[in-house]
């Protein structure tokens, strides 16, 4: 019986990437989510039109302190959803 280490890390790396993804989309939404209640706006829908950086951008004429405060959601949001979904962190092949 053979192992196929290629195919096993091949497996390894499409499951890991497609984790990751997730929580990335995960996070962005969260931290969307958590910066219009924090401004009492539904941005949640704006991560389809524009990356985090436009919107951030778009926003800060009304908010100049929006850099702190997206920086703050966004902690919070990798919080939570640690809480919720478990670390990240790509697991070891073992």
């Amino acid at each position: 019986m053979v192992f196929d280490l290629r195919g096993a890390l091949l497996k390894k790396e499409e499951i890991e990437s497609a984790r990751l993804m997730d929580f990335e989309f995960r996070l962005r939404a969260r931290t969307m989510k958590l910066l219009g209640e924090r401004l009492s706006l539904d941005l949640v829908g704006e991560i389809a039109k524009a990356d985090d950086d436009a919107i951030v951008a778009g926003l800060r004429e009304r908010f100049p302190d929006i850099a702190a405060t997206y920086s703050e959601a966004r902690d919070e949001a990798r919080r939570q959803l640690i809480a919720e979904r478990g670390d990240p962190t790509p697991h070891k092949f073992a």
